[in-house]
């Protein structure tokens, strides 16, 4: 058996001699020894179904590939980020994800892979997220498997992504063409035959005309209408109905029955109409496209903010070097405007930094030595030199980049309800419709078709499809703008309907400080405790350790080993061969008796001998934390503080704040238990927090929302993270949920009436199939324009009109 192409690729087969792969049974005809070995693999993990469900063929499978590079420490380290020692994480585009069918066979082909933890696929923007076991898979084992699938993984840099958007909006806009200017040649062609039938006219004249029509409509359909055939047939191939299948029957018959009647002289022809059809179809993805790419451009622009160069001190000065050859503890000097390498501390003097792509903030902010500096911000007062404590895929901004990424690839809550919903519509869109046919066949033959495509044309699945994507793109593409990123898009929807906010004290809603007239030093020197404290801080982003390390700038730099974070109690390690704890009392003595007034809101250092000193905490509360908390209770949302910290602190910011619900001493069960009395007593929870003890009580909130500056475990667990040092912008960010709540409910409600206003009277037959195209059309590109008056700036008191969304709206959406 020899077919002309390649059961795998699509690519042509050479005459001979004949490469034959044995599928399901089957001896198919391949072009390469690649395609037999991709295609035999395939079906021996047990995936020959893919080769049903595919829309297009796959990418030519090439034996020659060596992915052995990317196990080198350096380009490791700047792609993939090591979670734990038994997890990393990697991002990759990969080329030839074309379709749901192509997620699909890399989702079972990837876990069957021993190693492989976990793995996200995002069709549409054809990246791969795999989670994985280092020490039993190398990345380059990974990538191989990838490319024996017949999908050729590359980096995710700034420099793909602008190819891959390119090659798409390129696509589009050459469809897009074609159907405009088909649509126009076919409308003049419409209009001389209109007019002929008022005036008269040969009918030499007149079928000329319909063939031009013919031939100017022929490459709309064939060309510019492709994307909705082919979702048509994935459709149907993967058993499930979506807006492609009434789409393309729609396009289809009303072009072959265009065709019937020029060929046999009938007397309706509607190659104008279908040109029309597609052209607003055409439309409205194009503008669904440029919505999706807006969302992504926050997100892509961040990946663009690492500079590839930094310059590094060295025994013959500071040279240029490759980020990703930098290593923690390098010093490196930064220029006046120009962005930060890596993530590090301020060594040797104050200066303003330029967040505002990170944060969202416009005004620069003043760091001191010993601050925390994040890779990507732009240096204003320079030069200025830093430590660097983390690179590459450690960053804080590669975690936002692959956080978002990873959002992406799954399907939120929302999502997937209003895509039940269009296949249900599209099921009884396709019942009326042939009732229609019937019902006409029996009273008037000559209008069945015309009514039956009307019903088909003029109901809109698109409006159902976009209602919920469209509201959900523009929300999370304004949230982060204004720097808060949406890690989990079902939180939306919790944010805008939490009616109760618990709140971390330290670092959330206050500020922590030290003053060195108040450390009581136990054993040897100040500046020896405040060292010893700052390298057991070292890398930590609590604010606790980032202002111990700012008071101990002065002190000696030394390093700590075998580091070990205890949640709620504090951090322990070596320092000079000698094992130290800091932290609480009862953590740090370990038991132990201290000679000095105990004093709960310290921090307490000590050896195996003892007591060496204690760090009293001082702290106020965050400038914008009042107008937080009164914004929130003036939306009659209840607030309180859960904190490890001691009663006397906890009920002084309370007191401050007007926060009446308190609970103080919690460690992180604690915090969990009353969290889970609030859910069980009916409350919608959102849970603000930073620290590392706030990670358990993160994961289990309704809606868990992380501070910027918190730690990784934090952000790992929350669904919303605010980039910005402000925590008011969570009074802007529930406006935002809120008002996305309510346009996506104008949505739903538009497609639903339009549609129940329009199918009835197509199906009289009063609605001729151009008119049914224009109705279309304009109510997906109504769904579209409604959605993006989300986040336009409110002029007045009725900006908390979206604000008023509660558990009904939720319900709503269900």
């Amino acid at each position: 058996m020899n077919a002309t192409a390649c059961f795998h690729c699509g690519e042509p087969n050479p005459a001979a001699p004949v490469v034959l792969a044995r599928v399901q049974g089957r001896e198919r005809a391949v072009c390469c020894p690649g395609c037999k070995a991709a295609a035999e693999w395939i079906d021996t993990l047990g995936l020959g179904d893919y080769y049903r469900l595919r829309s297009e063929p796959a990418l030519r499978s090439d034996l020659d590939f060596d992915y052995s590079a990317w196990d080198r420490p350096a380009l490791r380290r700047l792609h993939v980020r090591e979670a734990a020692a038994d997890r990393a994480e990697v991002i990759v585009l990969v080329d030839g994800l074309r379709c749901s069918a192509c997620a699909w066979l890399i989702e079972r082909a990837m876990r069957g892979t021993p190693g492989v933890l976990d793995v996200g696929v995002n069709a549409l923007a054809r990246r791969v997220v795999l989670g994985f076991d280092p020490r039993q898979v190398a990345l380059s084992g990974l990538l191989t498997a990838l490319a024996r699938l017949g999908y050729a993984p590359h980096p995710l840099t700034a420099e793909m992504i602008d190819s891959q958007r390119q090659r798409e909006s390129r696509d589009a806009m050459k469809r897009l063409a074609v159907a405009g200017l088909g649509t126009m040649q076919a409308m003049m062609m419409a209009v001389a035959l209109y007019a002929g039938v008022f005036d008269g006219i040969d009918p030499a004249v007149r079928e000329f005309f319909r063939w031009l029509g013919f031939l100017v409509a022929t490459p709309v359909v064939l060309y510019s209408a492709q994307p909705f055939f082919r979702g048509a047939l994935r459709e149907w191939r993967s058993r499930r109905l979506s807006m492609d299948t009434p789409v393309a029957l729609a396009i289809g018959l009303i072009y072959a029955a265009s065709l019937v009647g020029v060929i046999v002289g009938g007397h309706e022809i509607y190659f104008d109409s279908v040109s029309m059809f597609v052209l607003f179809l055409l439309l409205g993805r194009h503008l669904a496209m440029r919505a999706r790419h807006r969302a992504g451009d926050v997100v892509d622009a961040l990946s663009r903010l690492q500079p590839a160069l930094a310059e590094r001190r060295e025994a013959a000065g500071f040279v240029s070097v490759a980020v990703h050859e930098l290593e923690a503890g390098d010093i490196v000097r930064v220029a006046s405007g120009a962005a930060i390498p890596a993530d590090g501390e301020l060594r040797d003097r104050s200066c303003r930094i330029d967040e505002s792509l990170l944060s969202g903030e416009s005004t620069p902010v003043r760091r001191d030595p010993g601050q925390s500096v994040i890779a990507g911000s732009l240096v204003i007062d320079g030069p200025i030199e830093i430590v660097v404590r983390r690179i590459g895929a450690d960053t804080v901004l590669a975690g936002i980049v692959r956080m978002v990424t990873q959002a992406a690839s799954e399907r939120p809550r929302l999502a997937r309800v209003a895509d039940a919903r269009a296949a249900r519509f599209v099921l009884r869109v396709l019942g009326v419709t042939v009732l229609t046919a019937l019902a006409w066949t029996w009273f008037d033959p000559a209008r069945a078709l015309p009514a039956a495509l009307a019903v088909l044309v003029v109901s809109c699945p698109c409006a159902f499809a976009l209602a919920v994507p469209a509201a959900l793109t523009r929300a999370v593409a304004v949230l982060a703008e204004r720097g808060v990123l949406v890690v989990d898009a079902d939180a939306l929807e919790a944010l805008a309907t939490a009616d109760r906010f618990v709140f971390d004290k330290t670092g959330t809603l206050t500020e922590p400080s030290f003053d060195r007239e108040d450390i009581e030093i136990r054993r040897g020197t100040l500046d020896d405790a405040l060292g010893i404290a700052a390298a057991l801080e070292q890398g930590s982003t609590h604010p606790l350790a980032l202002a111990l390390r700012r008071m101990a700038a002065s002190a000696p730099v030394r390093s700590a080993e075998r580091l070990r974070q205890i949640a709620g109690a504090g951090v322990e390690g070596d320092v000079g061969g000698i094992h130290y704890r800091l932290g609480r009392e009862e953590f740090a003595l370990a038991g132990g008796a201290s000679e000095f007034v105990t004093q709960s809101d310290a921090l307490v250092l000590a050896d195996e001998s003892g007591e060496i000193a204690r760090f009293v905490v001082g702290e106020q509360p965050r400038a914008d934390a009042a107008g937080l908390i009164r914004g929130l209770m003036a939306q009659g949302i209840a607030c309180e503080i859960l904190s490890g910290d001691c009663r006397t602190r906890v009920d002084a910011v309370a007191d401050r704040l007007g926060i009446g619900d308190r609970l103080a001493k919690a460690s992180p069960a604690d915090k969990l238990a009353r969290l889970e009395a609030l859910r069980e007593a009916g409350h919608v929870v959102a849970m603000v927090g930073d620290g590392i003890n706030d990670a358990p009580v993160l994961a289990g909130a309704d809606v868990a929302i992380a501070i910027g500056n918190g730690s990784a475990m934090a952000h790992a667990a929350s669904g919303i993270l605010l980039a910005s040092s402000r925590i008011d912008t969570l009074l802007e960010a529930r406006r935002i949920a809120g008002e996305m709540l309510v346009r996506l409910k104008q949505n739903l409600a538009w497609a639903l009436a339009y549609n129940l206003a329009v199918v009835p009277v197509a199906a009289i037959g009063w609605v001729p199939p151009w008119l049914a195209a224009i109705g279309m059309s304009a109510s997906s590109i109504v769904v579209i324009l409604n959605s993006l008056r989300i986040g336009r700036r409110p002029s007045g008191p009725a900006s908390t009109a979206a604000l008023a969304v509660d558990k009904p709206a939720r319900e709503a959406t269900a």
